[in-house]
């Protein structure tokens, strides 16, 4: 809102229409903002007008017409930066060691790798979770991001990591990965 307010300002006495908000738009976009930047900024316009036609502050249909300016449309899709299976055996060849510390690191790294679980997941998962389903390894009632629930596979390489870290630091129940202390112990 900042933003709007601060170009409105610099602008010629404007009053707050369908075209100013398309204005505003056209200078966001040659501030080579990103997409969702930009579209973010212009709900919050939007809303604006919502809030001011309920307040009597502005007629309906000029609210209406603020309303239907579209956002800017996102071509693609977001790429991100995968690993290929070459940096993937890498990363777990450097994490692989003796210590209880690597022994971890790796059981964590698979996890990740093979199951695609996000940090957060990873961090809070119960021992208990890790089941046998139709035959087949599984992480079971996993919940994520947006509280939903989830069933996920698990390869063998991956339960093989697990049950390796599980052997050496003694875990029987409650979270998978606890803290290593500097003296080696879980």
């Amino acid at each position: 809102m900042e933003q709007f307010i601060d170009w409105s300002c610099s602008e010629p006495r404007l009053a707050l229409n369908r075209t100013v908000v398309l204005r505003f738009r056209l200078h966001l976009e040659s501030l080579g903002l990103a997409v969702g930047t930009i579209n973010q900024r212009l709900a919050a316009v939007r809303r604006l007008a919502y809030e001011a036609a309920d307040s009597g502050l502005l007629s309906p249909e000029l609210a209406a017409g603020i309303r239907r300016v579209k956002g800017v449309k996102q071509l693609g899709c977001r790429a991100g930066n995968w690993l290929n299976q070459d940096q993937a055996r890498l990363l777990l060849e450097k994490a692989d060691g003796q210590s209880l510390r690597h022994i971890r690191d790796v059981a964590m790294i698979s996890i990740l790798l093979g199951c695609g679980l996000r940090r957060a997941e990873l961090s809070a998962l119960p021992q208990e979770d890790i089941q046998i389903r139709q035959g087949d390894w599984a992480i079971v009632d996993l919940v994520g991001k947006g509280n939903h629930v989830r069933t996920v596979p698990m390869p063998i390489w991956v339960k093989s990591a697990v049950d390796r870290w599980l052997t050496a630091a003694s875990v029987t129940t409650g979270r998978v990965f606890r803290a290593v202390s500097r003296h080696g112990t879980a």
